[in-house]
């Protein structure tokens, strides 16, 4: 006898044996549900967007001249702005093209701690109206609050978090000046001085003046591919203290003007201690930049195997992140590409080499027809193996009638870590909510509700946010990790946080960025199985120190500071 669950608790029992045939026809859905909480063990994401309070729609600007910008906003960030330990959510947003007598600014939302949120944008200085893209968060000034990076058309903007729900735009003072097309965005401390600095995609050197026009049909203008317009160099900014910037990014080895960057993941893929990067790029090679430890960065991409796809062409690479997804010891790649060309998940050989084992692990196949902006690593089932979660969807509003095989707006994918390398596609097995088709480009992860399990918001293009609750994957263990700097970066930006268990050894990077134009919590969320205690926790930080603390109880959320240990 199966038990079959129907919303968030009401269960009932089927009985085949004994219903009329017509029972079994009308009850079709429901015995399909039942078969998959089943498989999932219940597990169950379930949007509560309208009864968390959120109510964002983001807004392209489109009035049919179809622009190329329109097509690929935007990002959102979880995290605990206001340090009540509690993720808050941050939506970026567009803007119209010309004054149109509405405002349209990015969105802050307040965690409640009760399921819901509050809109405090407000009154907070961050209803700045701009042409956003990206963000990324991350303590720059070691003051104890995080500061919000947002990536735009016509120029970026730094905001300094004032505390008590305030924030200051300091861009003209910091020395940033990134006027360009910026896309995805990452805080990291590349060269180890304790402060955090920041690295910026950049897409195409497009405007409203160099607009191209472009057709399928030879009457009409359409979107624009990449191809169209002429790369852009990434940006690194080095931290100088004193709220100030430097752009090293010449000196540094990454200017590239030939890039068309959308994601950046931080990542050690040598095991060095020092921090490299990933740099997805959209119909260009991806560029894999590894540190040399004195300032510079040489790009391996095309040697380590991640620069093209098996076919040896650039694929257009959208969301990337990295995690050690079979307990390798080294953090591996996964990198969402565009429809017909599969997400790529890159297995870090540990020689320098990475082999795509995309098809062998079974996620290319499902993600096959999938145009994929965010795409992220999580363990959603806290069974200790990081999972996949992809949102999807076209640029081309009317790719139905030329690809009858590709949509406009497609359905996210939910990949279960099997623990042996493979993969396992859950997007149909965790509630109809999921299987729901929108046009999906930023995504994030965090435990809003402080039950253990990971939650999960997205945006839509043109649309409503997305906010999933995870119902059900706290029937494993867990820990959840918070870390606080003092002689590296007040985040704890690229320290290593491992731990053993009964079940096993895992490690976790702190790292900001990642997905597409978005960034989950800073803080580690470790599935443990039916593991009861963590052995021992060790903390490997930028700053070279390293602690140990043993017999940890499962179940609970600690911060760590690099000085005074386990504070709460």
């Amino acid at each position: 006898m199966d038990t079959c669950y129907i919303g968030r608790s009401t269960s009932f029992s089927l009985l085949p044996s004994i219903m009329k045939k017509s029972h079994l026809i009308a009850l079709a859905p429901a015995l399909l549900f039942c078969a998959a909480a089943s498989r999932t063990g219940s597990i169950l994401f379930v949007d509560i967007t309208q009864k968390a309070g959120i109510s964002f729609v983001h807004h392209t600007g489109a009035q049919g001249k179809k622009l190329l910008p329109e097509t690929i906003g935007a990002g959102c960030a979880f995290v605990d702005l206001d340090g009540d330990g509690w993720a808050d959510i941050l939506f970026v947003n567009g803007k119209d093209w010309s004054p149109s007598g509405q405002h349209y600014y990015p969105a802050l939302y307040r965690n409640n701690h009760n399921g819901t949120f509050t809109d405090v944008t407000h009154g907070s200085g961050l209803e700045v109206e701009m042409y956003g893209m990206g963000v990324a968060v991350a303590d720059y000034d070691n003051d104890g609050l995080p500061d919000i990076y947002i990536t735009a058309l016509e120029g970026d903007h730094l905001f300094h978090n004032e505390g008590h729900g305030h924030f200051r735009d300091v861009t003209a003072s910091s020395g940033i000046r990134n006027a360009n097309f910026g896309t995805s965005a990452a805080w990291f401390d590349y060269d180890r001085d304790g402060k955090a600095d920041l690295v910026i995609a950049n897409y195409v050197q497009w405007s409203m003046a160099k607009d191209i026009y472009c057709s399928t049909d030879g009457k009409t203008k359409a979107y624009c591919t990449p191809e169209s317009y002429k790369g852009q160099s990434l940006r690194l900014y080095h931290n100088l203290g004193g709220g100030k910037f430097e752009d090293v990014t010449k000196k540094a080895g990454l200017e590239n003007p030939t890039s068309k960057s959308l994601g950046i993941t931080v990542l050690d893929y040598n095991a060095d201690h020092w921090p490299d990067l990933f740099i997805a790029n959209d119909t260009q090679p991806n560029k894999l930049y590894r540190n040399n430890k004195n300032g510079t960065f040489t790009e391996e991409g095309m040697q380590a195997g991640v620069a093209y796809g098996e076919d040896g062409v650039a694929r257009g690479a959208m969301g990337t992140d990295a995690a050690d997804y079979d307990r390798s010891g080294r953090p591996h790649l996964l990198v969402g590409n565009y429809s017909k060309q599969m997400m790529a998940l890159y297995h870090n050989e540990g020689t320098g080499l990475f082999a795509d084992m995309a098809t062998p692990s079974g996620v290319a196949t499902p993600s096959l027809m999938s145009l994929t902006f965010g795409a992220f690593f999580f363990d959603y089932d806290l069974d200790g193996y990081p999972d996949i979660f992809a949102v999807n969807g076209h640029i081309d509003p009317d790719i139905n009638r030329t690809q009858s095989d590709t949509h406009f707006k497609q359905p996210p994918l939910l990949f279960r870590n099997s623990g042996h390398g493979s993969f396992e596609n859950m997007s149909n097995d965790v509630g109809p909510d999921l299987k729901k088709p929108f046009v999906g480009r930023g995504a994030a992860y965090a435990d809003f509700d402080h039950d253990g399990d990971l939650d999960v918001v997205a945006t839509s293009n043109g649309g409503p946010a997305i906010l999933w609750r995870n119902d059900g994957g706290n029937k494993n263990n867990w820990l959840n990790v918070r870390l606080i700097g003092t002689k590296s970066n007040r985040t704890g930006l690229d320290a290593i946080v491992r731990i053993d268990s009964a079940s096993g050894k895992q490690w976790q990077r702190v790292h900001s960025g990642s997905s597409y134009c978005s960034q989950s919590d800073l803080t580690l969320t470790f599935g443990l199985k039916q593991d009861r205690t963590v052995s021992r926790i060790s903390v490997e930080w930028p700053s070279g120190s390293v602690q140990q603390f043993d017999n940890i109880p499962a179940n609970q959320a600690i911060t760590i500071e690099e000085t005074r240990g386990v504070v709460h």
